[in-house]
């Protein structure tokens, strides 16, 4: 399964939207058949690389490559380390935001690339033509340019490039199955990353940022301001054609469905909620201990390939126990920003 940062409901709404949106539904349609095609293999986590890694001691090795309009990657390599700006602003944003996502790691978990040791970030832009996706292949960021109706280019927003990394370091680490419950949790846990990323590049605090996936991707003519929101799930938009946002932000919202394999975009929103109020809670910069602790739960081994919402949320008060203490405000703050989801953690 190859995760993607739009969902496929999503793609079907601008699909049926062709008396609004006549180029975007065409456009819609390529990436919503290609989403099926993902699907074909849905359930199986994508497998880290056995080969081992060369260990660089400092410093991203970033690669972007231009696939032309087409679909064959990685396509024509236009810039490498230590090459200077092209000129052409789909490559230049991805050369800058695999920077960005880069010193995240490195500068928040001490972690050299997504895999740990030192992995190239390779990107590829200009993918098909009007495609209205951004994903993560297994080995690579793949970035479309979008339709010009509905969708901007995806290289625009720094979150997505740093969500869509976070698939690699999930591909590296839990290799949470991309179904159900655990699929969600996959996709929450590049939103997470993903907006920390943002947040780093700015220095915001958790007050002071946005907490949005996807900000400014969306045209003047569709009502929304992103993809999703962790603050407040179900809000990001909310248009006449393209409907409302509907991302659950409680369990007992809860949505069951065989669609977005099994409505892993869906949600997400749950516990996209409760790390939002965790951070909230705990303030300052996010990364610093609700971030922590996330990354501590992911990177300890106790979350597994098919871990569910309790079992993630469980890993996560251990995490922060194990860092800060039991009675600690960070501990407190987990327990709180699940038990605010419809998920209190058992025996806290």
């Amino acid at each position: 399964m190859k995760p993607t940062v739009v969902p496929p409901y999503l793609l079907a709404r601008i699909v049926e939207a062709g008396d609004r949106f006549d180029h975007a539904a065409r456009a819609a349609r390529v990436g919503l058949d290609e989403w099926r095609s993902f699907a074909g293999v849905r359930g199986r986590p994508l497998e880290a690389p056995r080969t081992a890694r060369p260990t660089r001691a400092s410093g991203p090795d970033r690669r972007v490559s231009d696939a032309g309009g087409g679909d064959a990657l990685p396509g024509r390599r236009v810039r490498s380390e230590g090459d200077p700006a092209t000129g052409d602003v789909a490559v230049d944003e991805a050369w800058d935001g695999l920077g960005a996502t880069y010193a995240f790691f490195a500068d928040a978990f001490g972690r050299d690339s997504i895999d740990g040791a030192g992995l190239p970030l390779e990107a590829t832009v200009h993918y098909r033509r009007d495609y209205d996706n951004a994903f993560w292949d297994g080995e690579r960021m793949v970035f479309g340019d979008g339709d010009g109706e509905v969708f901007g280019r995806f290289t625009a927003s720094l979150s997505v490039i740093g969500h869509e990394l976070a698939h690699g370091v999930t591909q590296y680490t839990t290799a949470l199955e991309y179904q159900g419950q655990s699929g969600a949790l996959n996709e929450h846990v590049s939103d997470v990353l993903g907006a920390l990323v943002e947040q780093h590049a700015a220095g915001q605090t958790a007050d002071e940022a946005t907490w949005l996936i996807g900000a400014g991707l969306f045209t003047d003519a569709v009502q929304g301001v992103a993809l999703r929101s962790l603050a407040a799930p179900g809000t990001a938009y909310d248009d006449d054609v393209l409907g409302r946002d509907p991302q659950p932000a409680h369990l007992d919202d809860y949505v069951v469905t065989d669609e977005d394999a099994g409505g892993v975009h869906l949600n997400s929103g749950i516990p996209n909620k409760a790390f939002h109020l965790v951070a909230t809670a705990l303030g300052g910069r996010a990364w610093e201990r609700a971030g922590r602790i996330w990354w501590d739960a992911i990177t300890a081994g106790t979350v597994t390939p098919t871990t569910d919402f309790a079992g993630f949320a469980a890993a996560t008060l251990e995490a922060a126990t194990a860092r800060y203490g039991v009675d600690s405000d960070e501990a407190r703050a987990v327990t709180d920003g699940w038990a605010g989801v419809g998920l209190p953690l058992v025996g806290a």
